[in-house]
């Protein structure tokens, strides 16, 4: 048996923390920006991923016309700083909705770092900084799809092995529904299977 939810006999927050719920884990898009003014803003958004690869491009959403999306309309650029679990109290603060014009960086006491490509500071305890120029924007209902060209990538050296970034150093959190949120508790491995290998559905192997 199923329970059947229909959005248009649903009010946009009950939908909301359905969808909410329902697609996780979400990855966290820490983003750093800065306003014309020069006042650097910081704000988690758990609406994030990969757009393309060649060029490189990243995606998060702005659900509702928040500072981020301002300051990166109006600069063109920002910094996808990378959400672990050991900052997960910092990462939450910078979710308060702080007035127009304060800082996150100085409410929350976090300290920054210059870029090297983008004007909008890095967190300085991220191990990842994804350092972006603005590719497009798409409106959709009450959210706004920004795309960032990568221009630049800052990785930690205390995540690497082997030159690459490894799961068990870079502790990512997640958003899931309501207050929740998550580690990562266990990683699985697999190989793509090719089609000269296969041999049936996985459930008759």
């Amino acid at each position: 048996m199923r329970t059947d939810f229909d959005p248009a006999a649903m009010s946009r927050n009950e939908f909301y923390k359905l969808l909410t719920a329902t697609v996780v884990p979400r990855p966290i898009a820490w983003v750093s920006t800065i306003s014309a003014d020069g006042t650097a803003n910081l704000a988690p958004h758990s609406f994030f991923t990969i757009a393309s690869v060649a060029p490189p491009v990243v995606q998060f959403s702005s659900v509702g016309r928040k500072d981020t999306l301002h300051n990166v309309e109006a600069t063109g650029q920002f910094v996808v700083n990378f959400a672990p679990e050991g900052l997960f109290e910092q990462i939450n603060d910078t979710g308060t909705d702080f007035p127009h014009g304060v800082s996150e960086f100085e409410a929350a006491g976090i300290a920054t770092e210059p870029s090297l490509r983008v004007k909008p500071p890095r967190v300085a305890a991220s191990p990842v900084a994804l350092e972006c120029e603005v590719h497009s924007t798409l409106r959709i209902g009450d959210g706004t799809v920004v795309f960032g060209r990568v221009v630049h990538a800052a990785v930690s050296e205390d995540v690497l092995v082997d030159g690459h970034p490894e799961i068990s150093r870079l502790k990512p959190l997640s958003r899931l529904g309501k207050d929740e949120w998550a580690a990562v508790s266990g990683v699985r491995e697999i190989s793509r299977i090719r089609h000269a290998d296969w041999r049936g559905p996985a459930g008759d192997r």
